[in-house]
């Protein structure tokens, strides 16, 4: 509760500041973690934080648990872009209620999301393959092509923690016995490719994804509905344990992804820390942002500064006009434009 109370006192006494009078930020460590969405996250902070705020923003590499560890025990790096709570759950909730970290919002507005999938171009010609009623009762049409007798449902990597949640959901809703095989890729690389090649083909698909990727950007899916609502504790206490006796089907439940920073920077940069609590993503946002990386094979720098350049319609709502004002001067001297489809 004390550390709730410090920052609504933070966010309050940024408010009373003058933007214009910029806060002296000092030096900033953000964490590049090892996927794309955080490294690209990431990459737009240190633009910001730098042409907006006049930090010296620094980019170090990390991981979830080595970053979160640190930030805990050491006080860096001082910002944690894209923070899966349900993976650092205990050691999130130490470092705040011992008052080392501060959480400043949400990086994906809608939360991370998991589901079984089906492209929509199957959806559009029969809608009842939205639910898993549809699914199994068009059963013959999720061809194995190992198996032509049997149906084929692809499931999540192999040695993945999904590996575990999708198993579990397959016995739930017991689609062995409607006739549907287990398919566990190898690699992720094997599970978005059966997508791609579904899709190339306009032939019919049904399987796990998560959200936000460059295939779910790429490719129009929908989720299957095989519940009402997400159970979230059978989800934790049972589909998501290997030992898992008697699983029920539920809904993933929308993973919490947050942007967490140091107490220590949130209580000296209290601007910058009120502008991490405004920059937030959807999922359908950063699907487009994902998928135009994978097309154009840039990284995430490049991914960037194409972002500040195309969509300033986002970006501008994040900070006031005067920061607003400083950071496009600064798009406005990129050298090579970079142009997205919107």
């Amino acid at each position: 509760m004390k550390n709730r109370f410090l920052i609504a006192g933070l966010l309050l006494s940024a408010s009373a500041f003058q933007t214009s009078a910029q806060e002296h930020c000092g030096t900033v460590t953000i964490a590049d973690m090892n996927w794309s969405s955080a490294s690209l996250i990431a990459n737009v902070d240190q633009f910001i934080l730098e042409h907006g705020y006049g930090c010296d923003a620094m980019l170090t590499p990390g991981d979830t648990i080595p970053t979160s560890t640190s930030m805990v025990e050491k006080g860096q790096p001082d910002i944690a872009p894209e923070i899966w709570w349900n993976n650092v759950k205990d050691l999130m909730d130490r470092g705040i209620s011992e008052n080392r970290l501060a959480v400043a919002g949400h990086s994906l507005t809608n939360g991370g999301e998991e589901g079984f999938w089906v492209p929509k171009y199957m959806v559009d010609k029969d809608p009842s393959l939205q639910t898993i009623k549809g699914i199994i009762a068009n059963a013959a049409l999720f061809t194995n092509p190992d198996n032509p007798e049997r149906s084929a449902f692809y499931g999540c990597p192999v040695g993945w923690g999904c590996q575990i949640t999708a198993t579990n959901q397959y016995r739930a809703l017991k689609l062995n016995a409607a006739g549907f095989d287990l398919i566990t890729p190898g690699f992720g690389a094997g599970l978005s490719g059966s997508i791609a090649h579904a899709y190339q083909r306009k032939q019919p698909w049904f399987g796990y994804y998560w959200a936000p990727t460059a295939i779910l950007g790429k490719y129009d899916m929908v989720k299957v509905e095989f519940a009402n609502e997400s159970d979230i504790a059978h989800f934790r206490d049972c589909i998501s344990k290997g030992e898992c006796a008697e699983p029920k089907a539920t809904m993933y439940p929308a993973a919490l992804v947050q942007t967490v920073t140091t107490a220590k920077f949130a209580q000296q940069s209290p601007l910058a820390f009120s502008y991490l609590g405004k920059r937030a993503f959807t999922n359908a946002q950063m699907n487009q942002l994902l998928a135009w990386m994978e097309e154009n094979q840039a990284d995430s720098q490049a991914a960037a500064e194409a972002f500040f350049i195309n969509h300033k319609d986002i970006w501008v709502n994040w900070v006031p006009a005067d920061i607003a004002a400083n950071i496009q001067h600064a798009v406005d001297t990129l050298v090579k434009p970079i142009r997205m489809n919107k």
